[in-house]
């Protein structure tokens, strides 16, 4: 049996996926280009080029990176190949909008837990998705902060020192997430408790996230934050 909610004194969110909608985002500004261009695009096939370009050998830190990005893809969409574009896609991180559920369910855990973000982002994304979050997190965690990505343990290892200097360890933090990749599995692999946000539980496939070599069975799994909030709310109640 998993641990109770009320068990954990911290709940580690992965951040682009799970609480931004970050696919959203990226389709949104793709057919924007196209619309002026004069062609259309599919969203879920843009997300599988996106998927395969983002995750080349020698890639840079995100959403930096999505200038690159843009380059590989745009002449496989028919998008004009040109760096401005690029750029434009890069910049459009700052406007990307929390899922609908995102801002009230944070606000709502805010209230039992302490919150940390840990996410591939770098800092000057991060700042622009916590005001789309209405700023709930007691620390963060960028890879401009750990020098690295999730799903290396070194990432995790910098959240487990930081809780550790409070006095509290791994078991005390409910790892939230929707990468299997990212984060699900490594979470598990390093003796996490995990919880599954499948925020693409309507639809095939992997989208714009790497597909893990295995699935890993989580200890909770919702298919919404809203989900999670109103089981973490009912777990207290019992408790009292």
């Amino acid at each position: 049996m998993a641990k109770a909610f009320s068990e954990f004194k911290y709940m580690t969110f992965d951040v682009v996926g799970t609480l931004i909608d970050f696919e959203g985002g990226i389709t949104a500004c793709l057919a924007g280009i196209a619309a002026e261009a004069g062609v259309a695009i599919v969203g879920e096939e843009a997300l599988a080029l996106y998927r395969q370009a983002r995750y080349m050998p020698g890639v840079g830190l995100f959403p930096d990176d999505l200038v690159r990005v843009y380059m590989v893809i745009a002449p496989r969409l028919g998008l004009p190949a040109e760096e401005k574009y690029g750029v434009r896609l890069r910049d459009s991180a700052s406007v990307w909008k929390g899922f609908p559920d995102s801002a009230a369910a944070l606000a709502d855990l805010a209230k039992s837990h302490r919150l940390i973000a840990m996410t591939n982002a770098r800092r000057w994304a991060l700042d622009h998705f916590e005001k789309q979050l209405g700023s709930p997190f007691f620390a963060t965690f960028t890879a401009d902060d750990t020098g690295t990505e999730k799903p290396d343990p070194a990432f995790f290892q910098k959240v487990f020192d930081f809780v550790a200097a409070r006095g509290d360890g791994k078991d005390d933090i409910l790892h939230v997430a929707q990468s299997q990749y990212h984060d699900i599995g490594i979470s598990r692999a390093l003796g996490m408790t995990n919880c599954w946000i499948e925020r693409r539980h309507a639809q095939k496939g992997y989208g714009g996230t790497i597909e893990p070599e295995r699935f890993t069975v989580p200890d909770h799994h919702f298919t919404s934050m809203a989900a999670l909030a109103t089981a973490v709310r009912e777990s207290l109640k019992e408790r009292t």
